[in-house]
């Protein structure tokens, strides 16, 4: 019995299983990166009581630039979508997207970034991110979602 509990000698683990476990560790955590940002140029105008239109991206087939419209005036905004070819002339902000998509067993939305502009002189008023990779998915609604609501927490808050 003595023999099967004899302490075993342990070998110190070389540069190359140092290697091989951190390798892992960074496959392991590297699906569930997620990134979130937004800014607000604080020198533009107040955010409220705006009227929006949503350029839609030309190669779009998912239709985001309708889930952002919607998502705009479910927030209580007037907003209308289009090619951008014929801009209202009574639209105060611009909004341009762009969407990255990514494979994993199914299609998911990688990363979304939304920018509002000033319809006269294209300026940037804010913009906002939102980057989840697969352990950390969301759907294309929730996407928008977020993006919008952190660009106006920005917008909204104090100077």
């Amino acid at each position: 019995l003595l023999i099967f509990l004899k302490p075993q000698k342990v070998e110190p683990m070389t540069h190359i299983h140092k290697l091989f476990f951190l390798l892992v560790v960074i496959f392991l955590t590297s699906g569930c990166v997620n990134k979130m940002s937004a800014n607000w140029d604080p020198s533009g105008s107040t955010i409220d009581n705006k009227t929006f239109y949503v350029k839609k991206l030309g190669p779009d087939g998912r239709g985001i630039n309708k889930l952002i419209s919607d998502k705009l005036v479910y927030m209580g905004y007037k907003s209308t979508t289009g090619l951008g070819v014929d801009i209202p002339s009574n639209v105060d902000i611009v909004v341009d997207y762009a969407d990255k998509w990514m494979w994993d067993i199914t299609m998911y939305m990688l990363e979304l970034t939304i920018t509002f502009r000033d319809p006269k002189t294209d300026v940037p008023l804010g913009s906002g991110n939102s980057y989840h990779t697969s352990l950390t998915r969301k759907s294309p609604q929730e996407m928008v979602d977020e993006v919008l609501t952190n660009i106006f927490n920005k917008a909204k808050a104090p100077k």
